[in-house]
C-alpha cells in the first residue's frame, strides 16, 4: 500500500483525494490542510443564518467530467428555488432533480448577471455595446471610444504587458476608463507592470469585435462556426454556498476510507534519491512527520519549493512570486437604495446582480457581492434583508489589512453609502474574513517561473496542482483538471508532468459556450 499525502483541502486537493479514494485499498490517503475550514477559496461562511460566498463561485465549466461531477454530488434542481416560485420565473428545469424546496442537496440554476459601476452609471460586464451602454457614456465619448478602439485596430502594441493586452482588445480610451483603474485596484501593480499572461488566462478571447459578434449572433439567431460563441447567461450553484459541495465532497472521501486532518499546516518537505519520503507538519502546536510515496501538492507553490530547501537562484525565484490578498465584509441591511432599473424580477425588487465590479479610483472596494441574487437559501430572511459581500484586494501586513476590524467594516459601510447603494441607518449586521494568497500575480519574479516548474518535475512523485500549487490564476473547474490529470498520471505510471501544467493555457475566454 502507497502513502498518498494530499496538501490542502481546496477544490483541487479534494478533487483528486476524492478520485484516489475510489481506487480503493492500493492507497492509504491522507489530507493536510492548514486552516479549520474545507474548501479553500470556495468555503461558505455560515454567520448568524446569513452565508457568505468567498469570492462568489460560479459553477460552470466546459469541460463535461466536471459537470457530471458536480452532478453526482449535487443534482441540478428539478423544482423552482424560493425565489423562482414567489417570482413566478422560468427555468428549464431537470426532469426528476430535488426540489430545493424540500431537499438541501441540490444545484440551483441561477442568472448571470455581472456589472460594472462606474461614475453612478451600471455598464454591462463585460463591457457590450447596447443603448443602454451609449446612454451612460453619452454619444461624444462613446464615438471618441470607438474611433479608439478602430485606432487599436490598425495599429497592434506589442503584447509585452496587461496595459497593451487591453488596448488592442478595447482600444486606449475604454482600456483608460473601464480597466486601469481597476487593474491596479486588483493588484496593486499598474498594468503596465503585469505580464499580459494574466490577460490570456482571464480574458482570453474576449474583445470588443467578439462582443459585437455575440450581440449579432443573439439578433439573428446564427450557429455558424466563425461566430464567437455566446457568453453564458446561466450557471449552476449550491444551495447553500459552495463550500457545500466541498464539505460533501470531505465527507464522501471520509467515507471511502481517507483521513483528513484540518489544522495541520505542513512546514517541511523530505527528500530521498530525487523523491520526496516524508512530509513534515504541525497540528496541535506538536511537530510531526508523515511518510509519503506521493505528494499531491496545492499549497502556495512559493511555500512547497521553498519547503524542499531548494538551491540558491530557486529560492530567489520562489521568494519573489508575488500573491494578493483578500478581506471581504458581509454587511447585512434593511434595504438598498440603489434602484432597479432592469426588466429582471428579484426578491424585494433589488438590484438582480450577483457580482459588481466598482471601477472609480475614489474607491477602494474592488468588487460587491450581493447574496440574495446568488441563493434566496443563503440569507435567513431573504423577503426583508439584503446580505451584501464587499471585496478589498490587499496584501498582507498592509494599512487595510492591519486595520482595527471595526474601523475597517466602518470604512467598507462608508464607501457603500457614498456611493449611494446603503443607508446607513439600515445597517444591521456585520461580519469579515481575510483570505490571504488569494490571487497568485503575474509580476515580480513570475517571468522566471518556468525554472521553477522544471525545478519541481525533478521530484518524480510530486505533483503540483490547483490555482495556488501552480500559481496560476485557474477557475474552480480548471483547478479539478488539474487534479483528475496528476491521479491520472498516478494510475497510469506516467513521469511527464507537462499535461497538468497545460491547464487553462488555450486561447479561449472562460465563460463562453
Amino acid at each position: 500500500m502507497k502513502n498518498v499525502v494530499i496538501i490542502g483541502a481546496g477544490p483541487a486537493g479534494l478533487t483528486a483525494a476524492y478520485e484516489m479514494s475510489l481506487r480503493g485499498s492500493e492507497y492509504n490517503l491522507t489530507v493536510l490542510e492548514s486552516s479549520d475550514k474545507i474548501g479553500g477559496i470556495s468555503q461558505t461562511i455560515n454567520y448568524n443564518g446569513n452565508r457568505m460566498d468567498i469570492g462568489g463561485h460560479r459553477f460552470f465549466s466546459k469541460d463535461k467530467r466536471v459537470i457530471q461531477w458536480w452532478e453526482n454530488f449535487m443534482p441540478t434542481q428539478g423544482a423552482p428555488a424560493y425565489d423562482d416560485k414567489k417570482l413566478k420565473r422560468d427555468k428549464q428545469l431537470n426532469p426528476g432533480g430535488p426540489d430545493p424546496e424540500k431537499e438541501d442537496n441540490v444545484m440551483l440554476i441561477r442568472d448571470r448577471v455581472s456589472r460594472i459601476y462606474f461614475k453612478n452609471s451600471f455598464f454591462d460586464y463585460p463591457i457590450s455595446i447596447k443603448p443602454g451602454t451609449i446612454r451612460a457614456l453619452g454619444l461624444s465619448r462613446t464615438l471618441i471610444a470607438g474611433f479608439s478602439y478602430l485606432k487599436s485596430t490598425a495599429f497592434k502594441l506589442p503584447e509585452t504587458s496587461l496595459e497593451n493586452f487591453y488596448i488592442n482588445r478595447f482600444g486606449k480610451v475604454l482600456y483608460n476608463m473601464f480597466f486601469e483603474g481597476y487593474t491596479e485596484k486588483l493588484w496593486g501593480r499598474h498594468p503596465r507592470d503585469i505580464s499580459a499572461d494574466w490577460g490570456t488566462q482571464r480574458v482570453k478571447g474576449l474583445s470588443i469585435s467578439a462582443v459585437i459578434r455575440d450581440i449579432f449572433s443573439k439578433l439573428f439567431h446564427t450557429n455558424k462556426a466563425h461566430v464567437e460563441t455566446s457568453l453564458i447567461e446561466q450557471f449552476i450553484y449550491p444551495k447553500y454556498g459552495p463550500g457545500q459541495l466541498w464539505e460533501a465532497v470531505a465527507k464522501k472521501t471520509q467515507e471511502l476510507g481517507a483521513e483528513i486532518k484540518m489544522q495541520s499546516a505542513v512546514t517541511g518537505i523530505n527528500q530521498l534519491g530525487g523523491s520526496i519520503c516524508a512530509v513534515e507538519y504541525i497540528s496541535g502546536g506538536r511537530r510531526q512527520t508523515i511518510a509519503a510515496d506521493i505528494v499531491i501538492s496545492t499549497m502556495p507553490l512559493r511555500d512547497m519549493v521553498l519547503a524542499t530547501s531548494p538551491p540558491a537562484d530557486v529560492a530567489e525565484i520562489a521568494n519573489g512570486l508575488p500573491y494578493r490578498d483578500f478581506i471581504t465584509i458581509g454587511i447585512l441591511v434593511h434595504k438598498l437604495l440603489i434602484k432597479n432599473h432592469t426588466a429582471i424580477k428579484t426578491l424585494g425588487d433589488i438590484i438582480p446582480d450577483c457580482w459588481i465590479y466598482i471601477q472609480d479610483s475614489g474607491i477602494k472596494m474592488g468588487r460587491l457581492q450581493i447574496f440574495n441574487n446568488w441563493s434566496p437559501y443563503m440569507l435567513q430572511n431573504p423577503d426583508d434583508t439584503v446580505w451584501i459581500g464587499t471585496e478589498y484586494f490587499c496584501a498582507e501586513g498592509d494599512d487595510f489589512w492591519c486595520m482595527d476590524d471595526e474601523a475597517r467594516v466602518a470604512f467598507a459601510a462608508d464607501e457603500l453609502i457614498r456611493m449611494g447603494i446603503i443607508s446607513g441607518d439600515d445597517v444591521l449586521d456585520c461580519h469579515w474574513e481575510k483570505i490571504k494568497k488569494a490571487y497568485p500575480a503575474y509580476f515580480d519574479t513570475y517571468n522566471r517561473i518556468d525554472t521553477i516548474i522544471d525545478y519541481i518535475d525533478r521530484y518524480d512523485n510530486l505533483y503540483c496542482i490547483g490555482r495556488n500549487g501552480q500559481h496560476r490564476y485557474n477557475n474552480m473547474d480548471h483547478s479539478m483538471i488539474t487534479a483528475f490529470r496528476a491521479v491520472e498520471n498516478i494510475i497510469k505510471g506516467i513521469s511527464d508532468k507537462s499535461e497538468i501544467w497545460s491547464v487553462n493555457t488555450d486561447a479561449e475566454y472562460h465563460e463562453e459556450v
